[in-house]
């Protein structure tokens, strides 16, 4: 019985449809289309919303949505109410895309109108510039008519907080540049287009991570010290949580000289070692070491370090040692020390307070260590005090200068045991490698003979004093430098009289 009633009011339905729309011709009385005065993408849902004016027509039943594509429509939905001049649409197109909609009005039984005017919705994209610290927002323009556009605002949310105007441009415009951010961070964009009305159409959303590679806080360039092999040797300690990894090294000559890039390092564990072996180690230079972004721009530059050069003078009896101060640690020199080769190697022999850049070493006190052909120094500079906790440490060129080799030989003692003069040795100003020394009388008998250049003669053979007059010498020996000298002469013994 439920199923005769249903059939039966369709029956009737389809009769009165018929009769009340006889009257009108599709062809030659179209209704006419409504306005389309609004389309608007809802940032949170991405749902599109449209609004239009009523159409004027009379017999209206129903108003459809199109897309709208190279002027054809492609009906999305139909609304069945001829007050309607409002609806949303739960379609997410307008999150990858702008979408051009038209609207038309409809009679029964399907007498539909032209299109409305043509109403995009507005789509934008952003672009990050993580080396300019810039974002980008682009969209198309929203259309002028049936209101004119005055201007768009960019509305900006910052890790899901309210949206808050970041930004206005004219009509003509359709891009927006943000200078600066936050590292780290979600931005999330809506572009609004403001109509002469006062009423709006907003964009789609966009968000995106200002997620960039972390720069380092500080780079710390340890030391620029020479190396065994006499080349600049380099390290640098970077910040750990620093996600670059690639660096640039350059290197200037001289006070005066401008920076030059010398290499491209990579970071290994947290530092950078490099050995200039093109720097010209007796004349100064300055390193300085820089973090590279992704877009081979400088981000963080360390402090300078630079080698130490030594220079020496003889003056007289001694050796003048000058060098320039080390620079530039974070922290402060505590000391300079100084190193001597005397030909066993080199061995610290004073400590220099760190405002002292001039060392004066008497010959003196170290000719009898001398056992080489030449006498070596270098300085090593220590750092103290370092922010970071690094102490670097940085060793001077080494410099060289030939032992002085005197020989001096009294003529005259006097043994009599008042212990002044009481001994007869050769002087020498180094310790020879190899020494003989022979004394005899007149007749060639020989009285004293060793082969310490330490020992003395007392004026005595076996024991028994030797009488007063004058006696021959001999002496062969080789120099801490290899040569070999002979000498003769005399040596005059004189007793005082009781």
């Amino acid at each position: 019985m439920k199923n005769r009633h249903f059939y039966i009011i369709i029956i009737i339905f389809s009769f009165w449809s018929g009769r009340a729309y006889s009257q009108t011709n599709c062809i030659t009385d179209p209704p006419l289309p409504p306005v389309l005065t609004s389309v608007s993408v809802q940032s949170e849902t991405s749902n599109t919303s449209f609004t239009w004016t009523l159409s004027p027509s009379t017999d209206i039943a129903a108003y459809i949505i199109y897309s709208y594509k190279n002027g054809d429509g492609m009906p999305i939905d139909t609304i069945w109410d001829p007050a309607a001049t409002s609806y949303i649409l739960s379609n997410t197109a307008s999150k990858y895309f702008s979408v051009s909609y038209v609207v038309a009005a409809m009679r029964l039984p399907r007498c539909t109108s032209i299109f409305s005017n043509v109403l995009n919705s507005i789509f934008e994209q952003v672009s990050i510039d993580t080396c300019m610290k810039k974002i980008v927002v682009l969209w198309n323009g929203y259309p002028s008519f049936p209101e004119k556009v005055t201007g768009y605002t960019v509305l900006l949310s910052v890790n899901s907080g309210n949206y808050t105007e970041t930004g206005n441009v004219s009509a003509g415009d359709t891009s927006f540049t943000l200078n600066d951010f936050t590292i780290d961070a979600e931005y999330c964009f809506v572009v609004r287009a403001n109509l002469e009305a006062g009423t709006i159409s907003t964009s789609n959303k966009i968000c995106l991570s200002t997620k960039m590679q972390r720069p380092p806080q500080w780079i710390n360039a340890d030391q620029a010290t020479l190396n065994s092999e006499g080349n600049v040797s380099l390290s640098f300690t970077i910040d750990p949580l620093s996600e670059i990894p690639h660096f640039s090294l350059e290197r200037k000559t001289g006070s005066n000289g401008t920076f030059q890039e010398i290499s491209r390092p990579v970071s290994v564990n947290g530092s950078v070692y490099y050995t200039d072996i093109q720097a010209k180690t007796n004349i100064i230079n300055y390193y300085r070491l820089s973090a590279v972004n992704s877009c081979n721009l400088p981000v963080t530059i360390s402090n300078l370090a630079s080698n130490i050069v030594l220079s020496l003078e003889r003056s007289g009896n001694n050796i003048v040692l000058s060098w320039n101060p080390y620079k530039n640690w974070l922290g402060t020199i505590s000391s300079y020390k100084l190193f001597i080769n005397s030909g066993k190697g080199f061995e610290e022999k004073d400590v220099i307070t760190a405002s002292d850049t001039v060392f004066v070493q008497g010959y003196q006190q170290i000719m009898y260590e001398v056992s080489g052909n030449e006498v070596c120094f270098y300085i090593s500079a220590s750092e103290t005090s370092n922010p970071y906790g690094i102490s670097g440490e940085s060793i001077s060129s080494t410099i060289c200068t030939s032992p002085t080799e005197v020989i001096t030989v009294p003529n005259v003692f006097t043994p009599n045991n008042d212990l002044d003069n009481d001994l007869f040795r050769p002087v020498l100003s180094f310790t020879p490698l190899e020494y003989h020394l022979i004394i005899s009388d007149r007749q060639g008998n020989i009285l004293f003979e060793t082969r310490d250049s330490l020992a003395d003669w007392d004026g005595t053979q076996n024991g028994k004093p030797q009488p007063q007059g004058v006696y021959l010498w001999f002496l062969k020996l080789t120099t801490p430098s290899g040569k070999v000298i002979s000498k003769t002469g005399t040596i005059t013994i004189i007793r005082s009289r009781s």
